[in-house]
């Protein structure tokens, strides 16, 4: 599968204007003329990530009219996390979110929202920045899961998070720094799990946010999981306390 890929400057901004779900937008490095501004003034005012690219990064796309400007279509209408909230609470329903900070594999990425809908996830939360895209090969290996799960895309996780603790959320990193392991900890109430990438894990600012850490128990000599079978882990300890 391919992704939608939309070329020149003012096909761009058109896609934005018409109301467009944009992954990114790449530029060429160095190029500046006054509708490249426009556009430019145009995805920052509908929160579209912008790279600016090396010249050689265009040779794929040099039968197309592309102007030094790509933008790559989502396949995915992107949710508001502070609109489905109150609408899970208004249902009768206990939310149960689940955020991924740094998880750049779009396989993983599919992985993991496929777990998460099975597990009873009412939305998935991902930075706008240092994450896999929801593109073709995220939707193929989420086996639809992307299609019926909503996916919130949020500027700054860091405050997604005090908006939870702040709606009663209790807000739990996985990360094996804690000392209770997820058995031990009450995933019952309205909740948020936090994961991060075998890389890097969890950043220490969205750590300080969360009112708890839980480890999932490993035998010695393993020192991390993938990260989307350490979700699937905490996601089904979560659905078997919260039944």
């Amino acid at each position: 599968m391919r992704e939608s890929i939309i070329y020149g400057v003012h096909a761009v901004k058109e896609a934005i204007d018409a109301g467009k779900e944009l992954i990114k937008i790449q530029v060429q490095k160095g190029l500046q003329n006054p509708a490249l501004d426009e556009l430019l003034k145009t995805a920052r005012g509908a929160q579209v990530l912008v790279q600016y690219v090396p010249r050689e990064k265009f040779y794929a796309f040099k039968d197309k009219n592309h102007q030094g400007v790509v933008a790559y279509i989502s396949p995915i209408t992107y949710h508001s996390l502070e609109q489905i909230v109150p609408s899970i609470f208004e249902s009768g329903e206990t939310p149960f979110i689940l955020i991924l900070d740094k998880v750049t594999d779009v396989r993983n990425l599919g992985a993991i929202a496929r777990t998460a809908l099975c597990a009873g996830v009412h939305a998935l939360v991902i930075p706008q920045t240092d994450a896999a895209p929801v593109n073709d090969d995220a939707m193929k290996t989420s086996a639809g899961a992307l299609h019926s799960l909503p996916v919130c895309r949020e500027k700054h996780l860091k405050t997604t998070l005090e908006y939870l603790n702040q709606s009663g959320f209790t807000t739990v990193a996985c990360s094996e720094k804690a000392k209770d392991s997820i058995s031990q900890t009450d995933l019952t109430g309205p909740l948020a799990i936090v994961m991060g990438s075998e890389e890097t894990g969890i950043s220490p600012e969205l750590l300080k946010k969360c009112a708890h850490l839980a480890q999932i128990p490993m035998n010695k000599g393993v020192s991390s999981l993938n990260v989307s079978v350490a979700a699937g882990i905490i996601l089904y300890e979560a659905l078997m306390q919260r039944s």
